[in-house]
């Protein structure tokens, strides 16, 4: 199509060329809404508020540390990533990784986030301390936090506050409640009672074994009733939403089935400033892990009607996503300006890190993983330094100087669950290797071997998880720009030992002599 100009303005002409470029687009834009899942990655045991008109979110990353992650938004679907409730949970064996111990998918599980006159508060429990958490600020953005912590572990709590008291709900089929301490310092003595003895009931009848018992509480009083959420997943069924509902926190509770559908549960209620619900809650997808949805809620007759016409739906009359990039997840160059954190939130180490084995400033623009001790398999190493993986695909890129390396040493890029993948160098000899293995049940397996040359090399990994394919590819460059596949194609499962979708990492350790070093120049996430 030719547009004559003559008479028309210059600037004129360009404005209407734009225009008619961007009008299609802007109109698409306008009217895209949201869909499900509203977080394509691992972020699962969802427990939300509002506060205003901003909603914050507390979720589980268990053997991870930094833990209890804490993300804000102003739409229910662009999340960012705000802090921690925690960055050591504790000292110990399981937690450091230290003699052969560790404590892959306990750490902190499922946690309570709530606001209660002016504060936040947001708990979780770990069976590898045997205890309760509960972290308050009044700063949710920026803390300080106060920590408070209490024997026993309770299992899948919720935080509930009313008027001065402060109860906590929690249990697995058999659902119980506590009354704590003012300080939150513990449990108030003889105040434990049983809110519901079988909270299964609405799913499974009585006498019928198996399955998975109602666990997952999350307590809300609304209108001035009180609700609470449960899954359960019955033999032969699905994971399902449970309600109880009661006049009175003592009950008695009368419960029903809300959800059944596609295996979407486990979470609880949010309300927008307009007046319009919404259900929290996530599916196991694969290998990627437990992934969020939002779920439109209506009411009728005091309860909670979840779904459209009891399904979940794909569109949600929320804003569109602009995706997980930068913050959930993002790329690093490692290039640190003064006043900048060392690490941004979007990483994670695999269990408590050691301080002095790495440095973001040692090599400026480098991110350097030195060697402590020797370990001579990569899920007891030390200083694994993780990202999600998300859906529906995405990859993940670094180069790595191994100049320094000693004997015995292997460094590279992973893919961590308890059957894992790597693409690394391995030194022998005084000969540097590049290396694809991968493990299953733990049982590590060189898939290929090609001598290196060089004292640079570049790594990428390729995931696909489109309708649970659940497939990674491993490609390595000589110079960046060439890339050639290596090993095999690596089929990634979800296991429950680990309770965790894969991740990307940045390794290396030693399995002969300490002291050894690599550098890596950036690590780039890309949909």
């Amino acid at each position: 199509m030719k547009i004559h100009v003559t008479g028309i303005r210059r600037s004129s002409y360009w404005f209407l060329l734009l225009f008619l470029f961007i009008n299609p687009i802007y109109g698409q834009q306008k009217d895209q809404k949201a869909k499900n899942p509203i977080i394509f990655a691992d972020v699962p045991d969802l427990s939300m508020i509002r506060v205003g008109d901003t909603y914050y979110m507390s979720s589980t990353t268990m053997h991870m540390n930094p833990g209890l992650p804490l993300m804000k938004s102003k739409d229910l679907v662009n999340w960012e990533m705000m802090g921690y409730g925690h960055h050591t949970l504790a000292a110990m064996d399981e937690l450091n990784l230290d003699q052969d111990k560790n404590t892959y998918g306990r750490g902190s599980w499922a946690s309570s986030l709530r606001y209660h006159q002016g504060t936040y508060y947001v708990s979780t429990f770990a069976q590898t301390t045997g205890k309760t958490y509960i972290y308050s600020t009044q700063d949710i953005e920026h803390g300080p936090w106060d920590r408070k912590e209490f024997a026993p572990a309770l299992h899948d709590h919720s935080l509930f506050f009313e008027g001065d008291k402060i109860y906590m709900i929690w249990g697995g089929g058999k659902i119980n409640m506590v009354e704590l301490l003012p300080d939150l310092s513990g449990i108030k003595p003889e105040t434990q009672r049983v809110l519901i003895e079988n909270a299964t009931l609405p799913t499974t009848p009585a006498g019928v074994q198996g399955g998975l018992p109602a666990e997952g509480s999350q307590f809300f009083k609304i209108n001035g009733k009180y609700y609470l959420f449960n899954i359960s997943w019955p033999p032969g069924g699905m994971r399902s939403v449970i309600v109880h509902r009661a006049d009175k926190i003592d009950g008695p509770y009368e419960g029903r089935v809300v959800l059944q559908d596609q295996g979407v549960a486990q979470g609880g209620l949010i309300d927008k400033p307009n007046g319009e619900w919404y259900a929290y809650l996530f599916q196991d997808y694969g290998a990627v892990g437990r992934i969020p949805y939002l779920v439109p809620v209506t009411w009728k007759a005091g309860w909670p009607v979840l779904g459209v016409d009891g399904k979940v739906p794909e569109v949600l009359d929320l804003p569109v996503s602009t995706g997980l990039i930068p913050h959930l997840v993002n790329s690093d160059d490692f290039d640190r300006k003064a006043g900048e954190p060392d690490l941004p939130m979007v990483w994670q180490w695999n269990h408590n890190p050691v301080g002095a084995l790495w440095s973001v400033h040692e090599n400026k623009g480098n991110l350097r993983l030195k060697t402590g001790r020797v370990d001579q398999h990569f899920l007891q190493a030390r200083n694994t330094l993780t990202q999600r993986t998300f859906g529906p695909t995405c990859e993940g890129e670094t180069a790595i100087d191994i100049s320094a390396m000693k004997d015995g040493d292997f460094a590279g890029l992973s893919l961590l669950q308890q059957n894992y993948a790597l693409l690394g160098v391995r030194m022998e000899g005084g000969q540097h290797f590049l290396v694809n293995s991968n493990a299953k049940g733990g049982i590590e397996q060189e898939r290929a071997r090609i001598p290196l040359q060089q004292q640079k090399v570049y790594l990428k990994v390729k995931c696909d998880f489109t309708n649970k394919r659940d497939i990674a590819t491993f490609f390595y460059s000589l110079n960046g720009e060439k890339w050639e596949p290596i090993g095999t194609e690596f089929k990634m499962t979800y296991t429950i030992p680990h309770f965790m979708g894969y991740r990307f990492g940045l390794f290396n350790y030693a399995t002969k002599n300490v002291g050894g070093f690599v550098d890596f120049d950036y690590f780039h996430i890309r949909p």
